[in-house]
């Protein structure tokens, strides 16, 4: 204990006094007797005080501690996946509302809002045609998907192509409307509704429609000016319609005005089955101005018999955009056609089994680079292959 008290007594020194307050020197005779039970006391008391300061402040600072300790957490709520998405600069972080308190109470505010990385600037409608450079790689049905608009669209709008997906080529310029429909010049004695009948459209949608510029107090539009029509459309060139037919015999599936010589009877086939090596897409698929599917199919990549049947056309050269065409007569209403062949591999007349290679897939014709354009015909009229064969 003593040790602990002179510690105590080296931290606190008395104070000196001064020479003037100095106390005269008192002879040993006259001088007063001490206690030491005074001088104790009086070390007991300093102890006891700052002992009881200590205590008090360590208390107080307890107290505050405990305190915090008891208060509700504030909680910061944060999307799951807002970090990624944050990253990418479409994501918000949720933080609280101003004045609203975990317990509602409203004692303890917090800030919550929104905090957005990034500016969303709004997709603003398109009411002008925009100029697109085809490049190599592109076709059709991409080219649409990316415009979001339907790929006949595009054919409406691009005398160039005459009507035909596969009149594509690289650094051709391509006029995309803002929307499904195309344009239409204006003549004298046209209304809205003549013109919206020939188009399949509303005359509503035409008067409507801002990129047209119609005032619509008063709507009127002068010949020679080109309008836009939405969703208005026409009809295309069939160019399959255009490829001469040859019959096997009668009412086997092939024949129509086109029909020349025939073939006589053959086998009957079953069913139908995959053309190609390759199970995926080149590009178009089946839809108006393209009455079959493009198979990828390199150069010279084997090219079967869909199925048993008869040959009934083996021509090489354009063939309305063909190139090298072969075409088979199954025998039960279905007929096969085979284009943009390298090189053909039968004969017409020729009695060929299912997965017999009758050619190899090439680049011949409007063709925009080498693959397998494949058709299904029935009674004449095209079908999509998906349905049949995939």
């Amino acid at each position: 204990m003593k040790p602990f008290l002179d510690r105590i007594r080296s931290i606190f020194p008395a104070r000196k006094k001064s020479e003037a307050e100095q106390p005269a020197d008192v002879s040993a005779v006259n001088e007063p007797a001490t206690s030491p039970r005074k001088e104790k006391k009086a070390d007991r008391f300093s102890i006891i005080s700052w002992a009881v300061t200590f205590v008090l402040v360590a208390g107080l600072l307890a107290g505050t501690l405990y305190y915090k300790s008891t208060l509700p957490p504030v909680v910061v709520t944060v999307p799951s996946g807002a970090t990624q998405e944050a990253s990418s600069g479409t994501g918000e972080i949720a933080l609280a509302d101003p004045g609203a308190s975990v317990d509602g109470s409203g004692l303890f505010p917090t800030i919550f809002r929104k905090l957005q990385v990034k500016t969303n600037f709004p997709e603003r409608p398109r009411y002008d045609p925009e100029l697109y450079r085809v490049v190599r790689g592109d076709s059709m049905y991409r080219i649409a998907e990316n415009f979001k608009i339907k790929s006949e669209t595009i054919l409406y709008v691009n005398d160039q192509l005459e009507d035909n997906p596969h009149s594509l080529r690289p650094g051709m310029e391509l006029t995309i409307p803002p929307l499904d429909g195309l344009y239409y010049t204006w003549k004298e004695g046209d209304t809205f509704e003549t013109v919206a009948k020939v188009f399949f459209a509303e005359p509503s949608d035409i008067i409507n429609f801002t990129g047209n510029d119609i005032d619509l107090t008063d709507p009127q539009v002068k010949p020679g000016e080109t309008i836009f029509i939405p969703d208005g459309s026409r009809e295309l060139v069939n160019w399959a319609a255009q490829l001469p037919t040859n019959a096997r015999g009668v009412n086997t599936g092939t024949g129509g005005a086109n029909a020349t010589n025939s073939c006589g009877g053959g086998p009957v086939s079953s069913g139908l089955g995959w053309p190609a090596d390759d199970h995926t897409l080149s590009g178009n698929a089946y839809g108006p101005g393209h009455l079959g599917i493009d198979i990828s199919a390199p150069e010279g990549a084997n090219v079967y018999a869909a199925g048993t049947g008869v040959v009934t056309m083996a021509a090489g050269g354009w063939n309305y955009g063909y190139g090298n065409v072969v075409q088979i007569d199954h025998g039960n209403g279905y007929v096969t056609v085979y284009a943009h062949l390298s090189s053909i591999l039968v004969s017409q007349c020729q009695t060929v089994g299912q997965g017999s290679v009758i050619g190899l897939a090439g680049n011949t014709g409007n063709s925009f680079g080498a693959h397998l354009h494949f058709e299904i015909r029935v009674g004449g009229s095209n079908i999509n292959p998906y349905d049949i064969v995939q």
